[in-house]
This record gives C-alpha cells, sequence and structure tokens, in this order.
C-alpha cells in the first residue's frame, strides 16, 4: 500500500505523542503539515523559519527514532517554511483556525494590474481587536473599506512600530478585494518605491514606471516617513500620488509621525497627506492588551494550552507592542516545550524574565525622575534658560533646542521609553519626541560645536549619576 504524505505524517504524530508531551506535540509538530513524500524523505512545511529551527534542534530526531514503528522503515524529516509564509512582515508562529482563511495574494501582473506584494491573510478586520487606542483608526479604516476613495483620501496612520498600522492597512485591501475581487492593489514599502524610482531611471524607463503605480485603484505604502529626504524619490510619489487622488483612488500610508512631523519631507507632500484623515494608533492599556491576547489564542487553539490568569500576566508585564505580546507568547511555548512543563503563571515568570526586568519599572521610576529632574536643571543651565520653559508648550528656537538635547539624553542616559520623556516635557507625544531625538542626531554629525557640548553634558550626566 502506498501512503500519501498526510497519512505519513498522521502515523507519525500518533508515535509522537508516545515520546512528547501532548502540549509540545499540540505547540510545534501539529502546526506542520505534509507537503511531500517521496525517496524515504517526509517534507513538511512549516509556519516560519523559527518553527523550522527549533523542530529541527527538538523533534526531528525523535520523529525519525519513531518512523520504522509508524510506517514499518526508517525515514528522513525535512523541514521548510511553507512558500506563502515567507512574505510575512513580522514573525508568526501561530496556524490559523479553521475558516479563518483569507486569500494570499501574491505578486502578479493581471490585465494591466499593478505588481504588489503578498498581502497577509491574517490582517482582517476579523482578527483585528479594537480599543480606545485605535478606535479612530478602526473606524477610518472601515469606513475607506466600504466606500474607497470617497471616505478618508488619503487615511494617514502614525504610530509606534508594533501596534497595527499595517494590519488595518492591509485589512482595508482584504475587504475591498472581497467586495471587488478586479481591483487593483498596489501594497508597498517606502523602500520597495526608492528602489522601483532609482531602477527605472537607470533603465531609463520612467514611462513604464508611472503607468505602473498611476493605474492602480489601491495604493497601500508602509513606512511612508523613510521618503524624507530622497528628493527623486519624493518627487514621482508626489506625482503619483497627485494623479491618484485626481482620479478618486483610495491612497492608504502609514508612518511612525505625523506628517508634520516627518525629517526633511516637502511641504507639498507633507499638507496632501493631511488632506483627508491622519488618526494615530497608541499603546494598548491593560484591558486592550488582555483581549488581544485572548483572540490570538482563539484564532491559534492556544485556549487549552495557556491559562487566562497567565495571559492576564503577560499583559499586566508586556506593555510596549502587540508585536511584543505576540513574542512573549511564542517564547513561553518554546519555554514550556523545552522544560516539558505545563504552562503556568510561575512558568511564564521564569520564562518571560528578561521582559519582566525590562517593563516593571515601578521600583526604577523614582530614580528615573530624579534622573530626567538632573537632566533638565543641567541642560537649563547651560543654554540658560528656565526647567519651567523647557516643560513648556513654547516653540521658540531658544527654547527648542535646549528641550531637544535633553530629551536626547534622557533616552541616552537613563533609557527611558518615549511615552515617558514627552510627559515629563509638558505632555508632547511620542512622535515629537521621535523628531527631537533625529534632530540633535542630524546636528551633532555636522556641527561640531553643537556636538561638542552635547557630548560635554552627557559626560558631566554620567559622572553624577
Amino acid at each position: 500500500m502506498t501512503l500519501s504524505p498526510s497519512d505519513v505524517w498522521t502515523r507519525l504524530l500518533d508515535q509522537a505523542r508516545t515520546r512528547l508531551p501532548d502540549h509540545t506535540v499540540d505547540t510545534w509538530l501539529a502546526p506542520l503539515t505534509a507537503a511531500e513524500y517521496a525517496d524515504e524523505t517526509l517534507t513538511l512545511n512549516a509556519p516560519d523559519q523559527f518553527s523550522v529551527e527549533w523542530n529541527e534542534q527538538r523533534h526531528t530526531a525523535v520523529l525519525e527514532s519513531v518512523a520504522a514503528v509508524a510506517v514499518g522503515h526508517p525515514i528522513k524529516i525535512r523541514l521548510r517554511v511553507q512558500t506563502e509564509r515567507l512574505q510575512r512582515s513580522q514573525m508568526d508562529l501561530f496556524v490559523p483556525s479553521p475558516g479563518q482563511q483569507q486569500a494570499s495574494f501574491t505578486p502578479q501582473r493581471n490585465s494591466g494590474a499593478v505588481v504588489f506584494s503578498a498581502l497577509n491573510e491574517r490582517y482582517t478586520f476579523q482578527t483585528f481587536v479594537v480599543g480606545k487606542s485605535n478606535d479612530l483608526a478602526a473606524a477610518a479604516a472601515m469606513a475607506v473599506a466600504q466606500a474607497p476613495g470617497k471616505t478618508y483620501n488619503p487615511l494617514f496612520f502614525y504610530g509606534p512600530t508594533g501596534l497595527g498600522k499595517t494590519h488595518l492597512m492591509q485589512a482595508i485591501a482584504h475587504e475591498i478585494l472581497l467586495r471587488a475581487p478586479q481591483t487593483r492593489v498596489t501594497y508597498i514599502t517606502t523602500e520597495q518605491f526608492t528602489n522601483d524610482v532609482i531602477t527605472s531611471i537607470g533603465k531609463g524607463a520612467m514611462h513604464d514606471f508611472r503607468q505602473r503605480y498611476r493605474e492602480t485603484d489601491l495604493f497601500l505604502v508602509d513606512d511612508v516617513h523613510f521618503i524624507g529626504g530622497k528628493n527623486s524619490t519624493q518627487e514621482e510619489f508626489f506625482h503619483t500620488f497627485n494623479a491618484l487622488y485626481e482620479a478618486g483612488r483610495q491612497i492608504v500610508l502609514t508612518s511612525d509621525r505625523p506628517p508634520s512631523e516627518i525629517p526633511k519631507l516637502e511641504a507639498r507632500l507633507a499638507s496632501r497627506f493631511a488632506w483627508g484623515m491622519v488618526a494615530d494608533v497608541g499603546q494598548p492599556d491593560l484591558e486592550h492588551r488582555i483581549a488581544i491576547l485572548r483572540r490570538k489564542a482563539e484564532q491559534d487553539h492556544l485556549e487549552q494550552t495557556i491559562p487566562d490568569d497567565v495571559l492576564h500576566f503577560i499583559a499586566d508585564h508586556v506593555r510596549s507592542n502587540v508585536r511584543e505580546l505576540e513574542g512573549s507568547i511564542i517564547k513561553l511555548l518554546a519555554y514550556a516545550s523545552l522544560k516539558h512543563r505545563p504552562i503556568s503563571v510561575e512558568l511564564a515568570r521564569e520564562a518571560l524574565r528578561d521582559k519582566l526586568r525590562s517593563n516593571d519599572d515601578a521600583v526604577d521610576r523614582p530614580v528615573r525622575q530624579d534622573g530626567m529632574a538632573r537632566i533638565q536643571r543641567t541642560v537649563a543651565g547651560e543654554w540658560g534658560v528656565t526647567v519651567e520653559g523647557l516643560q513648556s508648550k513654547t516653540r521658540t528656537k531658544t527654547l527648542t533646542v535646549p528641550r531637544q538635547v535633553a530629551m536626547f539624553l534622557a533616552r541616552e542616559i537613563l533609557g527611558m521609553q518615549l511615552v515617558e520623556i514627552g510627559l515629563a516635557f509638558g505632555g508632547r507625544d511620542h512622535s515629537t519626541v521621535i523628531h527631537s531625538l533625529d534632530r540633535v542626531t542630524e546636528t551633532m554629525g555636522v556641527d561640531g560645536e553643537f556636538r561638542g557640548r552635547v557630548e560635554r553634558l552627557r559626560e558631566t550626566l554620567r559622572l553624577s549619576t
């Protein structure tokens, strides 16, 4: 009898359960799928490279050792990343639940459509968890998906990395494609657009370049802040934007800061980026983080594997972004498999001890507050202004420069989070802090006197810390 790849894999899994704990099999082996079986070698597809490496190190030998019992003769195991997952923008170990699969759109050229990058089938409105920090952005995204090119055009999302901007952008594309499958979609990063400009200029193919981009129906651009300072790219982006906007085509952009604070961005582009809706995507609060983890557990059949009290524990201690929440789950699953122990709060405390140290700052907060006060006093004295002036909303140059330097030193010396720094300077948001850090770094690179001044302050403050 000839066994299919799925038959062989089913038999191996059954035997693996006699050698490995159920939670290890369910977490690491069950998500693998049989791809090929030839020459006594079984090829398995894995969700990502992390899964490939982990299973090769920990479980391949076990699977090969039980093969003789499972199928009657030795076989070799080969692991590879599932092809459609290679384009994913972040580590994603989890397996979509039955019925949750969305179409995966890969680069292609059909009926004159623009070539576009792969969309992540998990980035849909159904899998996006709405909370106080992103409700405006989510509502705007849904409105755009219902009426592309008519409501909020362009739609501009901004906020720190890992909070769901790309998820919302791609959710718009999925929803529109479900309603109108013939929609021509372009999803790119600013880096890809820049590279395409450079290549087209080199080949003398700018006519083809412009035709490709200006005939799309939905234009999605990630990390548009990287366009700052790239003159040729900004010129082409400006004309592409105008052509699409005037044709009523929908434009969606993401950035780590609002349009007005993107360094070296031409004023004409900054104003156009703000024509429609500019929506902030902020950090989730505790309840939102718990909801995100619960949704993730439901999606990926982890409800029985990860108890609810563990999800609460992770949400309470991992506060920076959604990507780090997912990373914590992955690390916990790996740690539990390595230790052959069921997942509990105590195990989570062991597995995530490095994250707990960096996030649980209750003890260190007074120390950082004292350090911030010292930095503000020192910088204010150096520039001949007051601490109150640094903390005020005033934006004159006499205050803006020392304020930016104080933010820079707080980040370097105290390692404070962007939000904390912003709060210490009159409640400014993270994007303003990012702009300040970039500005100081840039000025230090071209102004030796300014660089020496900042470095002297940094040395003085470190000696007094």
